[in-house]
């Protein structure tokens, strides 16, 4: 497998392919029809997010040749002659709607290999990347939610071969996303991700995302058991800070709640309004 500095330069190079093959004249593009404003809003928001081309439809049924796929209501979607169709707001979000339809789009059943990629941290950007192309990057925010993000990506893009791929920082917060993805019982590698976040000037969730992209591309060391939670003092002060920046500084929970956060038995702003809570009642 390459080092990071070409996976790097595969990130782009895959993303722009991947840009390249929705807007090519011989491929099909997504189609949106609703008379849900709501609806409308978001998809059009989601879409122009993750820079998907997309045409808005005034009718339903003059469909334009090159629409492959077209995201539509629950109610609207029988009214609709095209067999291709997704009712966006059937799904858990307008992301899942979205996949859905790009993966229809692209009309591919089966993969060779795909590779998740994790970047462990804070925000845990997640990447899926199938036979050399980027299918998805995301963003979660906590590690217990990022074991049903990769299920369900791993559902929605099956292949021959999956293994899942993760960073080796924020060793807490790795630990307990491995632990949280033994369960699925799909190969599970450590990879060094030194160095693998673009320098570019992108958002956050951008970095995480290209970064766990990266990641996705490095081969690692196999993990097959589940792995220990033994957080230092540096890791509980790291929390206990987290805990001030969210309440302005007015706020710092015990060396104890944030043991509990740190190992994943309660979140952060639950630990907060707990303690609050607590010490109004002592009061």
């Amino acid at each position: 497998m390459p080092g990071w500095k070409n996976a790097l330069g595969m990130v782009g190079s895959i993303f722009l392919y991947y840009q390249i093959i929705l807007l090519n004249d011989e491929m099909k593009t997504l189609g949106i029809f609703t008379k849900d404003f709501s609806l409308y809003h978001d998809l059009i928001k989601t879409l122009r997010r993750r820079k998907i081309p997309y045409v808005s439809l005034v009718s339903k049924d003059n469909i334009p040749r090159r629409i492959g796929v077209i995201l539509t209501s629950h109610s609207e979607l029988h009214d609709i002659k095209s067999t291709k169709t997704i009712a966006a707001d059937a799904y858990d979000s307008i992301d899942h709607a979205v996949d859905l339809a790009v993966q229809m789009l692209i009309g591919k059943e089966l993969y060779s290999k795909v590779f998740v990629g994790i970047d462990p941290g804070e925000n845990t950007g997640v990447a899926v990347v199938g036979d050399g192309v980027i299918l998805q990057k995301t963003t979660v925010e906590s590690p217990e939610n990022v074991s049903a993000k990769v299920k369900r990506f791993l559902k929605e893009y099956p292949a021959n071969e999956s293994i899942i791929r993760i960073g080796h920082g924020s060793v807490i917060t790795r630990n307990r996303i491995i632990n949280s993805l033994i369960p699925l019982e799909v190969p599970i590698e450590i990879v060094d991700e030194t160095k693998t976040t673009s320098a570019r000037q992108v958002s956050r969730s951008e970095k995480d995302g290209i970064a766990a992209a990266s990641i996705a591309l490095l081969s690692g060391g196999k993990i097959q058991r589940r792995l220990p939670l033994n957080p230092t003092k540096g890791d509980i002060r790291k929390v206990q800070e987290q805990s001030r920046k969210l309440t302005d500084g007015q706020f710092t929970i015990s060396e104890k709640t944030a043991l509990k956060v740190l190992k994943g038995e309660i979140s952060l702003v639950d630990g907060i309004n707990s303690e609050k809570k607590a010490s109004k009642q002592v009061v």
